[in-house]
């Protein structure tokens, strides 16, 4: 009986893989892709595609790319708003020291990876105290920009008024007295005084720029250097601090270059009443939605195609012969625009009829309801 189940085993032939046809079947030739015979421009401009993590992976699959990998043309971006492996998801978080202390080493490392790459910076974006004394952020940010390539940098994102990460205990042990803060706000504007310096000197050629602002004729004086900005975007740096109309008015005129221009402007209580002139031959879109309390008198902007503003309450109570002093002082912004904007064609964000300027209509009326402070169309105890 053994002997025929043997027998059966060895008639039996073994279940065999089908064949693919012979011109189905690829040569281990096929898998190979000549990359490295592409011009090496050709090469950096593929590997450009990848993130930094991705580029750094590159360095380590043969000895050409990582010598690829090394070069300046890679490395254009500093982005030290980027969380990494960490993924967190709010700005300005508080934690752990030891998370704290992970974050730090890379920033250092990211620093350091930077100027070994002699990196050719066309984009910088950071947030950093720049009064914390005791990590010395502008002190980083200045050493990278003394030891990277940065002439042609053209866009720059920068909050310098806070830390992207904070160990919890410094939150904890830290004084809140109002003398402080102003302490720290002084030390805060003087290290982004220098750091702006340094940018008018290393980088003339930035035309993007969104930052807090501090509004004083220092900082002023220095943004303007920056000829070639097209478009701004000017922060709330402390709510205490008001903007007098002339400052206001010189930047806009200073900048002869500029396209797009958004403000965030609180005009504080005891400037309430006061109005702003705006005064550019460039400026084609400007935004002041994110201000409170900024009211324009006069608006010389004959190359505004589209404006956005918006009334904001900000809970004030007046009563009506206080508010009607107020309010008599301002203009209709209707009158405003017709009389200075000939190019509008959008406000906030409706377009508008090609007759607006000769009588006002019912679409029209109902935007101004939502952005002018006069009489007419702000009629409430509540500001």
């Amino acid at each position: 009986m053994s002997t025929s189940i043997i027998a059966q085993c060895v008639v039996m032939s073994p279940r065999k893989r089908p064949l693919l046809p012979v011109s189905s079947r690829r040569k281990a030739v096929d898998d190979y892709f000549p990359f490295n015979l592409l011009p090496v421009e050709c090469q950096l401009h593929v590997l450009s595609f990848l993130n930094e993590v991705d580029k750094c992976n590159c360095a380590l699959v043969c000895l050409s790319w990582s010598c690829l990998v090394r070069s300046w043309k890679l490395w254009r971006v500093a982005d030290y708003s980027r969380r990494g492996v960490f993924h967190l998801g709010q700005e300005g978080l508080l934690v752990s020291n030891r998370e704290f202390e992970r974050w730090k080493s890379w920033v250092h490392h990211y620093t350091h990876h930077l100027i070994s790459r002699r990196a050719s910076l066309l984009t910088l974006k950071a947030s950093f105290d720049l009064g914390d004394r005791c990590h010395k952020w502008s002190e980083l940010l200045s050493h990278l920009l003394d030891n990277v390539h940065c002439r042609d940098l053209s866009h720059l994102d920068l909050n310098w008024t806070f830390t992207l990460l904070e160990p919890l205990d410094l939150r904890v042990h830290s004084s809140s007295s109002s003398h402080q803060d102003s302490i720290t706000k002084m030390d805060q504007v003087n290290s982004f005084q220098e750091l702006l310096t340094k940018l008018t000197h290393n980088c003339p050629r930035i035309s993007k720029m969104r930052l807090h602002f501090d509004w004083s004729d220092e900082s002023v004086s220095l943004l303007t250097q920056f000829q070639q900005l097209r478009v701004l975007e000017l922060k709330y740096f402390w709510v205490f601090k008001g903007v007098t109309p002339s400052t206001l008015q010189t930047l806009t005129k200073s900048l002869p270059n500029l396209k797009s221009l958004t403000l965030h402007i609180l005009v504080p209580l005891r400037n309430l009443g006061i109005s702003y002139t705006l005064e550019s031959k460039s400026i084609e879109f400007l935004d002041v939605s994110p201000s409170r309390g900024l009211v324009f008198s006069c608006l010389n902007l004959p190359a505004l195609r589209e404006l956005r503003a918006k009334k904001i309450v900000r809970g004030i109570t007046l009563d009506r012969r206080t508010r009607l002093r107020i309010q008599s002082r301002w203009p209709c912004l209707y009158h405003v625009l017709r009389e200075g904007t000939p190019k509008l064609q959008t406000l906030n964000n409706e377009r508008l009829l090609p007759s607006w300027r000769g009588q006002m209509y019912g679409e029209m009326s109902a935007i101004l309801d939502q952005s002018c402070y006069c009489v007419q169309h702000l009629d409430s105890w509540l500001w």
